[in-house]
């Protein structure tokens, strides 16, 4: 079977992250979601154990991992320089939709729809809602830990993001992240 798709999955491990940084480790974008990942489910577990939800944690661990797929084909964009003005986010956005629609047309016809959902995943649903909040703040958590570990291993360029990702992990008041 031709599966084109699984092919461009794999190039998400030549995507190096954190470009505008010098890090003591590097990562990639295939390492990143597979922490992510596992984060999510994480969370989800912990928010049904512990605060009595009903997540679905293994569709939000899947949909994790296809969070950033999209930038097999836009890179790995830099927070600050896509988050310094809203024109730019918007046309940033657009740009990862069209790169999920094209990679979910490489998937076979009776697939397509499945992974359409994976890689951008229908935000008007309220359970889907749900479950994209814990992804990001898994994302969030991804973050904080690169950083923390970058600034433990005395790299303290990354001082200022560990604190700007931490209040951001805060801000969005979801027990399960602390």
């Amino acid at each position: 079977m031709n599966f084109p798709l699984a092919a461009y999955m794999y190039r998400l491990q030549y995507i190096r992250r954190w470009s505008l940084m010098r890090s003591t480790t590097t990562e990639n974008v295939a390492e990143h979601s597979f922490h992510v990942s596992l984060l999510t489910h994480m969370l989800c577990l912990i928010g049904n154990t512990y605060y009595d939800r009903k997540l679905n944690a293994d569709h939000a661990a899947t949909i994790a991992l296809y969070h950033d797929a999209a930038e097999v084909f836009t890179g790995d964009i830099a927070t600050p320089v896509k988050h310094n003005n809203p024109r730019l986010l918007a046309n940033f956005r657009e740009m990862e939709n069209i790169a999920a629609k094209r990679l979910a047309a490489m998937a076979p016809p009776e697939l397509q729809s499945i992974y359409a959902n994976l890689l951008r995943p229908d935000s008007e649903e309220e359970e889907q809602m749900e479950l994209l909040r814990y992804v990001k703040a898994a994302d969030c958590l991804d973050a904080y830990l690169k950083c923390a570990f970058e600034v433990a291993s005395g790299n303290r360029e990354f001082a200022v993001a560990k604190e700007q990702t931490l209040a951001k992990v805060k801000q969005m008041q979801l027990p399960e992240a602390f």
